[in-house]
């Protein structure tokens, strides 16, 4: 194979589809798509679309549609590999020499995401038998409709230490495949190989095209050692890469122009049922780079919602850190803090939809929860504290790469800290001349 999968679809997920046919269609943006006349027949008007989300193009008049490959090679008469070749250097990807270990890897990950689909498949159907008793329990307890019992694919591991890997074996999947695919723990001993998850909920992840690439599991035993177990990283799986629902999460999108990120598997499903399908949930770790990347694909704000405890604001912190160095033009973050001590499955259940909805609506941008962070328990009361205050959030936004972002913070934060001085000139001459210091972050 010329060009691995893998390398086509990152072709596809970094060349904006829009751009490459707006420089020969004149495109007028219609919602969250486009529309334009035709390049393949003649017509009068438009009935040509282009869907940046989804990634591909469409004619209600003469059926043309494909993906933006398919554009070049229909559209400008290129051969293949000359469009992959324009795409691949428009992307700042270097084209993949021929490699027979690399046609190699590339059927061993097509089998095993055939490995993966088995396994979830198995999964779900323990969970409606007797050994799911427990595990139907607990959904039945947190309020989890049937509807996203099946949507999610939910399943169950059962407790033995070698169930999956029998059941597995008995439809031709090999051990070895097993391991690779993250399902086996083989010691390091030399000692028989075992079920990585057992006596656990499991929640399938699946990639954005909706494949399963890994397994969460939540322990149905109060005393696990890990409550949540994910798979490890794979030849399909790397957890800072991939998002949970994101597969779900963008067909909503389409519609709602939303996209929300909560903290874990149950909060997603949660919304889900509220009616809020657009939420997905890091794996386990801080957004990363390639997490947010994937987010301003389907939206320029995603919503971060975390707990409105010590550790929800720790993790707000985080991700501003992590943002910051990647916001371009276009593209940033906003937050919903949730009341203390209440998940989104807690608010949604203790107070309704409508309590999520309206916490939503008022996200607050990350400049000012940024300077919310910043500010909010600092001594300014002295020239020395003011510099040293100003100091050290000016070099958080050193580390803005784009300079055009970079330019309009730097103005906005120095506007933001001549009224703050000035306000507290005033308050210092009205005080008497005492300290002042700013109200504590709520």
């Amino acid at each position: 194979m010329r060009f691995p999968p893998r390398f086509l679809d990152e072709i596809r997920e970094r060349v904006p589809l829009a751009d490459v046919i707006g420089r020969s269609v004149k495109l007028v943006r219609a919602g969250r798509e486009y529309k334009g006349l035709c390049p393949f027949h003649n017509e009068k008007t438009p009935s040509f679309h282009v869907i940046p989300e989804k990634g591909f193009y469409h004619c209600f008049g003469c059926g043309a549609s494909g993906d933006v490959i398919t554009f070049l090679t229909d559209h400008e008469g290129l051969s293949f590999p000359e469009a992959v070749e324009r795409l691949a250097g428009e992307a700042g990807l270097d084209l993949p020499k021929p490699d027979p270990e690399t046609e190699r890897r590339e059927a061993r990950a097509a089998s095993l995401h055939d490995v993966m689909e088995t396994a979830a498949r198995w999964y779900q159907a323990q969970l409606t038998g007797p050994g799911g008793r427990e595990a139907r329990a607990y959904l039945d307890r947190r309020g989890v409709s049937a509807a996203s019992v099946e949507g999610f694919r939910l399943g169950v591991a059962p407790a033995q230490r070698t169930a999956l890997k029998e059941a597995l074996s008995a439809r031709g999947v090999s051990e070895a495949q097993m391991v690779e695919a993250g399902l086996l723990i083989r010691p390091e001993d030399g000692g028989a190989s075992y079920d990585r998850f057992r006596n656990r909920l499991m929640f399938p992840i699946a990639d954005g095209r909706g494949r399963v690439i890994a397994f969460g599991g939540r322990a149905l035993d109060g005393h696990a050692k890990a409550k949540y177990l994910n798979s490890p990283e794979t030849p399909l799986f790397h957890k800072g890469h991939a998002l949970y629902n994101l597969d779900k999460a963008r067909r909503a999108t389409h519609d709602t122009r939303e996209i929300v990120v909560v903290e874990g598997y149950m909060d997603v499903i949660a919304l889900a049922d509220a009616g809020i399908a657009q939420a997905v949930a890091p794996l386990g770790t801080a957004l990363t780079p390639e997490q947010l990347t994937l987010l301003w694909r389907l939206v320029p704000e995603p919503v971060l919602c975390f707990d409105g405890d010590s550790a929800g604001l720790r993790a707000a912190h985080r991700a501003i850190e992590r943002a910051l160095p990647v916001l371009k033009p276009g593209a940033s973050l906003s937050f919903a803090l949730l009341p203390e001590g209440q998940d989104p499955d807690d608010l949604v259940r203790r107070s309704g939809p409508e309590a999520m909805r309206r916490l939503l609506d008022r996200a607050t941008p990350l400049v000012d929860l940024l300077w919310r962070f910043e500010t909010a328990e600092a001594r300014l009361d002295t020239p020395e504290r003011r510099a040293g205050a100003e100091r050290q959030l000016f070099a958080k936004l050193a580390e803005i790469e784009d300079e055009k972002v970079r330019h309009f913070y730097n103005k906005e934060i120095g506007a933001r800290f001549r009224r703050l001085f000035r306000d507290l000139q005033w308050r210092q001459r009205g005080a008497g001349g005492r300290g002042a210091a700013l109200a504590p972050l709520q």
